[in-house]
């Protein structure tokens, strides 16, 4: 009877295991428990991975042996695409150690760094022993004949090793979502670049359309029909979801401000890189090495005033600012040497908002400060100069020779001064309750709710040139990146994007790290804790046990 109840228990348990092991494998489920949900995927990047719909391979190259910054970085990918597999079968990977044939480690170097992915090079000293390894932190998705770059490690010239890591890992989830969405999702968004007022010529605009033209539709737009048609001119710019406008040198006509009014009314959004100030560093590579900074009037003080937005007819010097490359010395003897340039402000981000969260320094030359004005549409202020600033009236001589004089420290007190603002809401028009320079159809008063972005300095957007051809956008003569490229791409997303993809920029996650200092300051004393320690205490445990063991037993 016993034997009996034994083998009905035994029985019990099996088929207990059996449908436990059937439900689970029917149902599933994870449960982010991190207080910052950084395994919870957002609602736009789920829809992005839900349009999959054939084998998306992702090849990750951050694989080897790293310190504990790196290990993170590659930790979190893994986890990261391993969220992704969950939600889809479509998604492949993997992981490559590029360098890890010694045979082949210098040509595939040379491959990888052709094919735009910069190594990054870490150098160690912790051991008391400089050392430096090759990484790249680099990931490639390919998707139906498609391929595009993932960068892993956003980097910074102004952030420790650590600090860049940890933007990086809140920025990976949108780094692949970007990614993926280029090659799933079709253009749909188109940009219209305005021509015909003195804007910047297209090579000066070369990365920046090139790096737009992965996103959406691109082309030019002349306003010079509006003198002729504009009706016409209106009708056919109001199938653009944005205009951009290059820093125009020359004014813009009341006929073509109301066609770009009224495109604003009807729910258009624009990017505007404007200036008031004639002036640039070009303007100063002359003979004498100077020039004089004259007011820009493009007629549109009323246009920007309306909306909320002034762009003030002066300059903003910053002692936080970028260098310039200047000859120092005489004939054979001058050397082409660095200079802090109070003139070229590094403008610092708004964290608070997902166009410039974790947004590298943004290089400015010869910008103008801006305010903004009370009504109802809503005011972001997204670039700013650093409190060490102050303003510059025009007319005014400048000139590259005063750049090796040190600047008195006490006249820069003007706080900082904004540089670029985000304009949100319903837009009253330029032309309400005003004489209009031409009839126009359904003429609107009140715009649809709309966006716009206001930058006092085309030179944002401005790529240098050499031997004719276009560099990339931000870097400067020294290799440095800014953040000018990611700026103003986030700024086209965020005028354009309507599945919320930019605000996974928002996402916080927060990272620890141990303090390496304190580990090399306390090494000794935790290694005798951690090894001396436990030898002590299993000393005196085979004391005790064969003390109280004879105790018992003599």
């Amino acid at each position: 009877m016993k034997q009996n109840k034994n083998i009905i228990y035994i029985l019990v348990v099996l088929v207990g295991l059996i449908v436990v092991n059937a439900i689970s494998n029917t149902i599933y489920g994870r449960f982010d428990l991190t207080k910052d949900k950084r395994y919870t995927l957002s609602d736009a990047t789920n829809s992005i991975i839900d349009n999959i719909d054939s084998p998306l391979i992702i090849d990750v190259f951050l694989e080897g042996d790293f310190n504990s910054e790196f290990r993170l970085l590659q930790t979190e990918t893994r986890q990261l695409i391993e969220e992704f597999q969950l939600k889809t079968n479509n998604i492949r990977v993997n992981y490559i150690d590029p360098i890890e044939d010694e045979s082949t480690r210098e040509q595939i170097i040379d491959e990888l760094t052709h094919t735009g992915l910069e190594p990054y090079i870490n150098t160690d000293n912790s051991t008391g022993k400089v050392t430096q390894e090759i990484i790249f932190p680099w990931a490639f998705a390919s998707y139906k004949d498609q391929t595009v770059k993932i960068p892993l490690l956003k980097k910074s010239i102004t952030q420790e090793l650590s600090e860049q890591v940890n933007n990086s890992v809140q920025g990976l989830e949108y780094v692949f979502a970007d990614a993926f969405n280029k090659l799933v999702n079709s253009k749909s968004k188109t940009i219209a670049v305005l021509k015909g007022n003195g804007e910047l010529a297209d090579l000066n605009l070369a990365d920046f359309l090139q790096t737009t033209q992965s996103y959406y539709k691109i082309a030019p737009f002349t306003l010079d029909s509006v003198a002729t048609n504009p009706q016409g001119t209106l009708d056919k710019l109001k199938q653009y979801d944005l205009i951009v406008v290059a820093k125009p040198t020359q004014a813009f006509s009341e006929e073509e401000k109301l066609v770009l009014d009224q495109y604003t009314m009807r729910g258009g959004k624009s990017l505007w890189l404007t200036e008031s100030v004639v002036m640039d560093e070009d303007s100063l590579r002359n003979a004498t090495n100077s020039s004089v900074s004259i007011m820009r009037d493009l007629n549109l003080n009323d246009f920007f005033f309306k909306y909320g937005v002034r762009v003030n007819p002066s300059l903003v010097k910053d002692l936080y600012s970028a260098p310039i490359m200047l000859a120092i010395g005489e004939g054979s003897q001058a050397q082409l040497q660095p200079i802090q340039w109070q003139y070229a402000p590094l403008a610092s981000s708004n964290q608070k908002h997902p166009i410039t969260k974790n947004l590298e320094l943004v290089r400015y030359d010869f910008a103008s400060p801006m305010d903004t004005l009370k009504n109802n549409v809503d005011k972001t202020i997204l670039l700013q100069s650093s409190p060490k600033s102050r303003l510059e009236g025009v007319p005014t001589g400048i000139s590259l020779n005063d750049v090796t004089k040190s600047p008195d420290e006490s006249l820069y007190n003007s706080g900082p001064q904004n540089l670029a603002v985000l304009l949100e809401g319903e837009f009253t028009s330029v032309y309400d309750q005003r004489v209009l320079p031409f009839k126009v159809k359904n003429f609107k008063s009140k715009s649809s709710p709309t966006k716009m972005v206001v930058i006092s300095d085309g030179d944002v957007i401005k790529n240098d040139v050499r031997q004719r051809r276009p560099l990339e956008l931000g870097v400067d003569y020294r290799g440095f990146l800014y953040g000018n490229k990611e700026f103003l791409l986030n700024t086209v997303n965020y005028l354009l994007d309507d599945t919320g993809l930019i605000n996974i920029r928002a996402k916080e996650i927060s990272v620890a790290y141990l303090d390496q200092d304190k580990i090399k300051e306390d090494s000794s004393s935790w290694q005798l804790l951690n090894i001396a320690l436990p030898l002590v205490l299993l000393g005196l445990f085979g004391f005790a046990f064969n003390f109280f063991r004879k105790k018992k037993y003599t």
